[in-house]
């Protein structure tokens, strides 16, 4: 058969457009393809939420992709070991409570998961500003192309709706900067030095919703408390995006049920 370019142009064009218009209004926008991102929303698009994944580079998987400095390799903490194995993801123990993974393989499988879990991709997306109206909620978000960005470009952008918003944007902590240049009851205190069993240990505690509607995750997380960073070990990130996808969806049961 004969290739028709036009009816490939044709198909590409026609099937994003419809996904996009589907994706207008979502129950959850996560913002940042990285493990946290990732994990939180294969959780909630297995419970059944619309879930849109907003990428802003072309590729998924922020930093686990690189693993440490570019050697593909991934350590995991005991406590985490359980979402490897809840993933599909291969490790290998290394010494007492840890793990060792292939970064590839991790990052391959949990983007898997979150397509089988029905969650939407839109990479090269960028976010410029939030939606914040007056009961005072984060309702959505605005974006524009990242090629727009990158270029300076005036071009105007547009927007989605969402119930809840979570930052998984790793230490830029996109969203919560917004809120709090915006006038937000949000404080960005930027990330402390380098201290790994600091940082894992209180990741958890400082994953949650910061302001009505936006719950931080991962190393946005860690950005937002003042915390300390921890390099390339993934078990924070992992129960990081677990726990945000907990808090996302009992928000979101609750306003559809409320007492």
């Amino acid at each position: 058969m004969e290739l028709d370019e036009i009816t490939i142009s044709r198909a590409i064009l026609s099937t994003q457009m419809e996904r996009l218009m589907e994706f207008l209004e979502m129950d959850v926008a996560v913002v940042g393809g990285g493990p946290s991102g990732l994990t939180a929303a294969a959780l909630l698009g297995e419970e059944g939420f619309r879930v849109g994944l907003v990428e802003k580079k072309l590729s998924i998987g922020g930093g686990m992709w690189g693993g440490g400095m570019m050697f593909p390799r991934i350590v995991v903490q005991e406590q985490a070991s359980r979402l490897l194995d809840r993933f599909g993801i291969k490790y290998s123990p290394y010494s007492e409570g840890y793990y060792v993974a292939g970064s590839v393989e991790a990052v391959s499988k949990l983007t898997a998961s979150a397509c089988d879990a029905g969650v939407e991709f839109f990479n090269l997306f960028s976010v410029e500003d939030v939606m914040i109206r007056g009961d005072r909620r984060l309702s959505g978000l605005v974006v524009n192309w990242t090629p727009v960005e990158m270029a300076g470009l005036h071009v105007d952008p547009l927007t989605v709706g969402c119930r809840i918003a979570v930052d998984a944007t790793g230490h830029d902590a996109v969203l919560a900067r917004l809120v709090e240049r915006k006038g937000g009851d949000v404080k960005v205190r930027g990330e402390g030095f380098m201290w790994a069993d600091r940082a894992e240990s209180e990741i958890l505690s400082h994953t949650r919703e910061i302001f009505p509607g936006l719950v931080i995750c991962g190393m946005a997380a860690n950005a937002v408390a003042g915390e300390h960073r921890m390099g390339p070990v993934f078990g924070g990130m992992l129960l990081s995006g677990e726990r945000a996808a907990a808090i996302a969806a009992s928000a979101l049961r609750q306003e559809k049920n409320p007492a």
